[in-house]
């Protein structure tokens, strides 16, 4: 399951409703022993000015997401904010089209520092879901995955136009997950990338877990407060700093460009309303049903500090075990990363990333 940080990124697990007091055991838990062949149970990066700064990596300006941004009419009637960007003289029959799709909380600029390295061999799109980021945020609707990931199918067909690879991190690989489960023959999907896939839109999904078990009162409790808008307002407006501390493996990421990336929509008209939509609507198709579905080529690359989704959990535990079932699945999990590896420790998901859209063509 993904969690919820009234942040942005994904929604909340029972760790961080309780302030993530039982971090430090599910971190102790953690330790597990992983199959051999295509999972690599560490990833870490050669230097050391990597490893204590994140790594060199070249972000994209916020000001560029904003100005360059577009705009995509979803069934003739909402409007859906989306940004592209590719280097042609760099564009090679290797090269790939590929789709970035945020978290819970999240937009577009949650994959600032990951577009230049991807746009200097491939097409790059991104994509702000409906309710978060740019996008409209309706009054009234319904928030569900299967409705995301119908926008991803319909922003393929009419948009992109061609064969893609989504990339999707927590909420947003769950999306990706159920829509090239559902595309049947037309041919959309190219491949996927799931970075901390979450178990659902909610922490209704994974109620195998015995922490959501224990704690599944309190959650249900927390439903209906949220729907207090009043208490729903001054949840989502605490310390938004200290939050996503708790969410990040690299502190040092965890800065004031990271904070506006997430307050900024979060603060705009109707987000709080999605926001409370998606924290207590149905948490949506399970990925544990939907993975033996899917014959495309799939990476998966996973935190190994995420407290939202935690390798020890159900839904990181199956992941786990897929590389030695389906041939299709690469698994790598990365040391010292949390539950948003694009940004916590970019250089480490480059490293895995970009040999593998290279590779994906011959395949």
């Amino acid at each position: 399951m993904r969690a919820l940080t009234w942040t942005g990124l994904s929604p909340p697990r029972p760790a961080m409703v309780a302030r993530m007091t039982m971090t430090s055991k599910m971190v102790a838990l953690r330790r597990m022993n992983l199959r051999k062949g295509r999972v690599s149970v560490r990833a870490t990066a050669s230097s050391s000015a990597a490893v204590s700064s994140g790594g060199v990596v070249e972000a994209v300006e916020l000001a560029e997401i904003g100005e360059k941004s577009k705009k995509w009419k979803w069934k003739g009637e909402y409007s859906i904010n989306y940004f592209v960007k590719s280097s042609p003289e760099e564009v090679t029959p290797a090269s790939q089209t590929v789709l970035l799709v945020h978290g819970f909380g999240a937009s577009i600029p949650h994959w600032r520092r990951n577009i230049n390295a991807l746009s200097k061999h491939h097409t790059v799109y991104a994509i702000d879901l409906l309710g978060f980021g740019a996008s409209e945020k309706p009054p009234g609707f319904s928030y569900t995955m299967e409705s995301w990931a119908e926008l991803i199918l319909n922003f393929l067909e009419e948009v992109v136009q061609k064969p893609t690879v989504l990339i999707g991190n927590s909420v947003g690989s769950l999306a990706c997950v159920i829509a090239a489960s559902e595309e049947s023959q037309r041919d959309l999907v190219r491949g996927l990338v799931l970075l901390n896939c979450a178990g659902g839109m909610n922490n209704k999904a994974v109620f195998d877990d015995w922490r959501i078990k224990l704690l599944m009162p309190l959650l249900l409790l927390i439903d209906f407060l949220l729907k207090q808008r009043g208490i729903a307002s001054a949840l989502f407006n605490r310390n938004l700093k200290n939050i996503l501390t708790n969410v990040y493996g690299n502190k040092d990421n965890v800065d004031d460009t990271l904070v506006e990336v997430i307050a900024g929509p979060a603060n705009s008209e109707g987000a709080l309303d999605a926001f409370v939509s998606i924290l207590t609507g149905p948490p949506g198709p399970n990925p544990v049903t939907l993975i033996p579905e899917i014959t495309k080529p799939v990476l998966v690359l996973w935190g190994d500090q995420d407290g939202l989704t935690p390798l020890d959990g159900p839904v990181g535990k199956y992941f786990t075990s897929l590389p030695g079932q389906l041939p299709n699945f690469n698994l790598y999990v990365l040391e010292g990363v949390g539950h948003c590896p694009q940004d916590d420790r970019p250089d480490l998901v480059h490293e895995r990333l970009l040999p593998w859209l290279a590779q994906l063509s011959s395949t």
